[in-house]
């Protein structure tokens, strides 16, 4: 990071995020115009345009890039701090190993599934039941995919399945106990209104989750659970462009 930072032309936070930016705006130039990263190409130097229609291209391309990076510069530091705590779940991962992980993610669920038993009704404990199956089997599987590795991977399964085993723990515990409900069930309660009024009221589909459907029970984790996976695609694709403006260690 040093190195880059000096490259940037200056130190500390300031450096780095004028590294980052650059390294950004070079490669979307690149998509267009050849040897745009300039130090990447120290021997030919960088392209410029020569004739008046190759600068207004160029130029244009230049800003679109810039305004562009409003939007992505933010989205690659909310990757840069997933990837800091992913990489802390994955060091857990390895000393643990898949096995370890799912035993103790199945120690845990199976836990919260007898309290369950013990204090609900026989179809809210068989749909925690159905729950806490669910959280297992995404704790191996996001286990298994980090092992597996390959950005694609990581992206469309390690981060969703991740993302299902770390919500539902606190949404099932908060069903079986019942001081835990205005911290985890109350937020929840209200998220679902402004996501109803705000995100799915395209073609009428939250009039159709009001008119079918009641969030109460089990159908928190099912909520969180649908949640997850968009979450957890959305993480990982920042998190890959994160490791593409700086590649992790």
């Amino acid at each position: 990071m040093s190195t880059r930072t000096q490259r940037g032309g200056g130190g500390g936070i300031i450096g780095a995020i004028r590294a980052d930016l650059d390294q950004l705006h070079g490669a979307w130039m690149e998509l267009v115009f050849p040897r745009q990263r300039g130090r990447g190409h120290s021997v030919m130097g960088k392209w410029r345009p020569e004739t008046l229609p190759q600068k207004i291209a160029y130029y244009a391309w230049s800003v679109f890039g810039t305004l562009g990076l409003l939007i992505l510069y933010p989205l690659t530091v909310i990757g840069y701090a997933t990837r800091y705590y992913a990489a802390k779940l994955d060091s857990t991962r390895t000393r643990l190993g898949i096995v370890g992980v799912t035993a103790i993610a199945l120690l845990v669920w199976g836990t919260l599934t007898v309290i369950a038993h013990l204090q609900l009704p026989v179809e809210e404990t068989i749909a925690i039941g159905a729950a806490s199956a669910v959280a297992t089997i995404s704790t191996a599987l996001a286990a298994g995919a980090s092992k597996v590795g390959g950005r694609p991977v990581s992206v469309l399964f390690a981060y969703p399945f991740a993302m299902t085993a770390l919500f539902l723990p606190p949404v099932v515990a908060a069903l079986v106990t019942p001081s835990l409900e205005g911290v985890v069930l109350e937020p929840s309660y209200d998220f679902a209104a402004w996501a109803l009024d705000n995100i799915l009221h395209v073609g009428g589909l939250n009039e159709f989750l009001r008119a079918n459907y009641e969030l109460e029970g089990a159908a928190y984790a099912a909520m969180w659970v649908g949640i997850s996976f968009p979450l957890g695609w959305f993480l990982g694709t920042v998190v890959a462009l994160a490791n593409l403006v700086r590649p992790s260690e």
